[in-house]
């Protein structure tokens, strides 16, 4: 028989397997073999969330909510952003940590590897040392490009999967579309364990800056507080440092679900009516009943 033929295993044999545990990288987001999804709008500030969240992995600090037991090994690799403006966000959060490294597109001579490519993925790979986590900012410019495909995902799944394989995270920044739902098919989020979902708030100002909200549209693995959505603002202190300051919001969401479950429309259409996937859907039908706020006849 082939090597590389797919192996059964029974369930005895799985329950009794020494498999090694998943470690933590960012609690309670991220750990080993993670696949994580960061979409947003256009100027909202993914990548400063993206980079704040490389930064306190690698250093084995904290970022808003979320807290890094140990250093990690980061590689951030961005296809859009000027060198020149990456260095200025990152002159903001202070002292480098040393395991934080970056591939950027605008500092190397040739085309950027198209990661929805064979070749692509080995020129990456064949660079990038041993690092636990990846983020790819972002997909636009880092799959697909070269055949005009801007949806490339069957071709950049398998990669991703090869590398939960290894044991190391992924974390990937997208663009949401006009309607602020993620670009492109939501296939995505079948193999994903975390989809974040960046959000302006309803009383935003320009004059505030990066502000904004976080929810988390799949959060396999998460339970509780882990997946209440919380607002974050980014602000400069008197030495030109960045802050972050965050608190937990409520879920607005989470009362427009409960009256129409109460009216007797399902999690699918009210998927459909409000504009979000499905598994949001059903994750707000749950927490709409341990909330109490579901009639007896609800389902």
């Amino acid at each position: 028989m082939p090597s590389d033929m797919p192996r059964r295993v029974s369930a005895a044999e799985l329950i009794v397997a020494d498999l090694p545990p998943r470690e933590t990288i960012l609690d309670p987001i991220l750990a080993t073999k993670s696949l994580v999804l960061l979409y947003g709008p256009r100027g909202l500030g993914k990548t400063f969330i993206a980079l704040g969240i490389a930064w306190a992995a690698a250093s084995g600090g904290s970022f808003l909510n979320w807290q890094a037991p140990t250093p990690r090994r980061v590689l951030y690799v961005d296809g859009e952003m000027a060198a020149v403006d990456m260095k200025e966000r990152l002159r903001l959060l202070g002292s480098a940590p040393p395991t934080l490294e970056f591939m950027l597109a605008d500092m190397n001579a040739g085309s950027p590897p198209d990661l929805a490519t064979f070749e692509g993925q080995s020129r990456l790979t064949a660079s990038w040392g041993h690092p636990d986590l990846v983020v790819l900012d972002n997909l636009s410019s880092l799959a697909g490009f070269k055949n005009g495909d801007p949806d490339s995902w069957n071709d950049l799944q398998r990669f991703l999967m090869l590398q939960r394989r290894f044991g190391r995270a992924m974390l990937l920044v997208h663009h949401a579309n006009k309607k602020g739902l993620q670009r492109g098919t939501n296939r995505r989020e079948d193999v994903l364990d975390v989809v974040m979902s960046l959000r302006r708030p309803d009383d935003y100002a320009p004059r505030q800056g990066a502000r904004l909200e976080i929810h988390f549209e799949k959060a396999r693995g998460l339970h509780g507080d882990a997946v209440d959505p919380i607002e974050a603002r980014l602000e400069t202190d008197t030495v030109g440092v960045a802050r972050w300051t965050w608190r937990k919001i409520g879920m607005p969401d989470l009362d427009r679900a409960a009256s129409l479950l109460n009216e007797g429309k399902g999690p699918v259409e009210i998927a459909r009516m409000l504009g979000f996937s499905p598994a949001k859907a059903y994750r707000l039908r749950d927490h709409a009943r341990k909330a109490g706020l579901l009639v007896e006849a609800a389902s």
